[in-house]
């Protein structure tokens, strides 16, 4: 006996959901600031975090940190962590990369010593945690500018509560146009003020006149 089809397919599918070993595949979420901004000579921490749907342990996750240059050149390795700490051997970030994350706490960040502009480029954090294999990675791009030339973003991700230079900019515009107003309105008070002023004093001293040529005690 032959059933239609658009019966057999809900068994079928019912059927792909009830088999044992099948489950649903979730990924990593990688969560990075887009973009961080450091002096030349400083160190600057590059945030990464993440959240699986499996049990984390510090033997489970293991981190990768690369780095692509400015000219789109071959990615290089920054920091390696699995169940412990492995920082670069040999290449530009020798000496200046060390881990400042917790495993435990998602946190998989990195901090860099004594960034030189040789460092401007976009840092990707890749995290895997078995079976928990699937996601895409964290991107960062670090910009290093001379010191007295930076203009920090503002990055919610990164620095929670700091003001963007162009947030204070409003507020100055705020403030200079409120005190602009301000002497305008004072300016106007005194000008109207000293017209009154003026045009007074001619009319007393006329009144004064009158008074005199007019005072019945002069003879």
């Amino acid at each position: 006996m032959f059933y239609p089809m658009y019966r057999i397919w809900p068994l079928l599918l019912l059927g792909g959901f009830v088999v044992p070993g099948v489950r649903r595949v979730s990924g990593i979420e990688i969560y990075t600031p887009k973009e961080v901004e450091a002096v030349n000579g400083t160190d600057v921490k590059l945030k990464c975090t993440f959240t699986s749907t499996d049990p984390v342990s510090t033997q489970s996750v293991t981190v990768s940190w690369n780095f692509r240059p400015i000219n789109s050149g071959a990615d290089e390795s920054v920091f390696y962590y699995q169940d412990k700490s492995y920082p670069p051997m040999q290449g530009r970030f020798k000496d200046h990369a060390v881990w400042s994350g917790d495993i435990m706490r998602r946190d998989v960040s990195i901090t860099l010593l004594n960034v030189p502009p040789t460092f401007n480029g976009t840092y990707l954090c890749q995290v895997r945690n078995p079976p928990d294999v699937h996601g895409g990675n964290g991107e960062i791009f670090l910009r290093v500018v001379n010191k007295g030339l930076s203009t920090w973003r503002s990055e919610v991700r990164v620095f929670p509560g700091t003001v963007s230079l162009s947030e204070i900019s409003i507020l100055a515009a705020a403030v200079g146009g409120s005190c602009a107003v301000i002497l305008i309105l004072l300016g106007i008070f005194v000008a109207v003020k000293f017209y009154r002023k003026k045009h007074k004093e001619p009319n007393t001293e006329l009144q004064l006149r009158e008074n005199v040529w007019k005072d019945p005690t002069v003879l």
